[in-house]
């Protein structure tokens, strides 16, 4: 069984939702900003996710310059998993981790070869 990072205002996220429900499979729903997850949560998506650690940070979003984080550190995953523990609206979204592979589901269908 998989588990679904979800941010419901996103539409990439809800898209991904759409995707997972209409294939009937078993996942765990996690509205991450609602329930953010430890750093100890994000080192282990981070140790399943195809792609560096850096990719699961949004950079662009306004709010990541005030973190005072340098962009050129994110590929340590410990940096990562602090600043998304302190500011998990940074996260990218969505993502589907099936407990083997995390992926970030941008396009949405990335997630059928997960399911």
């Amino acid at each position: 069984m998989g588990t679904l990072y979800h941010n419901p205002r996103c539409s990439k996220s809800r898209q991904t939702l759409a995707i997972a429900v209409d294939s009937k499979a078993e996942f765990t729903l996690v509205e991450y900003l609602k329930t953010p997850l430890d750093e100890a949560q994000i080192l282990d998506l981070i140790s399943r996710l195809q792609g560096n650690a850096s990719s699961l940070v949004r950079v662009q979003d306004a709010d990541f310059p005030s973190t005072g984080v340098d962009v050129n550190t994110l590929h340590d995953p410990q940096v990562v998993a602090s600043l998304l523990a302190s500011n998990p609206r940074l996260m990218q979204r969505p993502v589907y981790d099936n407990g083997s592979i995390a992926v970030i589901t941008r396009p949405p269908e990335l997630i059928n070869s997960l399911l």
